[in-house]
């Protein structure tokens, strides 16, 4: 009987674990992700694959400090003069990297008239991102990191977001949730920019 007991106990417990180990990669699913099965109160039509939010319109862009490749800081400031398309993304999100090759394909067709960048939320930064770009072979477009996931966090969004800023750097529209970059939509909206 104590032995019968001490079985039970002991698979309940290895059930419990199978379960709670299931349960640690959610955030790679990206049924998981808010940002795809919600949309702000004051949202736009959806778009192909994204919904378009204007609630922030005007706002200006965050001072928070990101890294580029080497390590160099800089802000949203430093692009100041110019359009900017910031894009929040990580490699573990799979809508972000449906996405990906279409932020390349923009990043061609505008060139230097808008800045595009795809800003990394990636805790481990160049270790995943830079493994993840040589492997996609991204013509246009070079990695920034946010190895604090400041943007996300303090901007309140979920991945990926992608948010346009005018050239004085102020708030234009947000796109939450993966969306066609290279499409007719996407320079549409992209054309409000000045």
């Amino acid at each position: 009987m104590e032995l019968e007991l001490s079985l039970r106990s002991v698979i309940g417990l290895l059930l419990l674990g199978a379960l709670a180990l299931g349960a640690c990669d959610k955030q790679s699913q990206p049924s998981q992700q808010a940002n795809e099965t919600s949309a702000p109160a004051n949202a736009a039509a959806p778009a192909p694959g994204g919904t378009i939010d204007r609630s922030h319109k005007g706002e200006a862009a965050p001072t928070i400090p990101f890294t580029d490749a080497t390590g160099k800081k800089t802000t949203l400031a430093d692009f100041k003069g110019k359009p900017v398309l910031l894009n929040l993304w990580a490699t573990w999100c799979v809508p972000c990297i449906k996405e990906m090759p279409t932020l390349d394909t923009l990043a061609g067709r505008v060139g230097d008239k808008i800045a595009v960048v795809p800003l990394s939320q990636d805790l481990k930064g160049m270790e995943l991102v830079g493994p993840f770009f040589q492997k996609n072979g991204y013509k246009h477009l070079k990695p920034w990191l946010d190895t604090d996931t400041a943007f996300s966090v303090q901007m309140g969004t979920n991945l990926p977001t992608t948010i346009l800023y005018d050239s004085a750097g102020k708030e234009v529209w947000r796109v939450a949730g993966d969306f066609d970059w290279a499409g007719d939509a996407a320079a549409k909206l992209i054309a409000e920019a000045k």
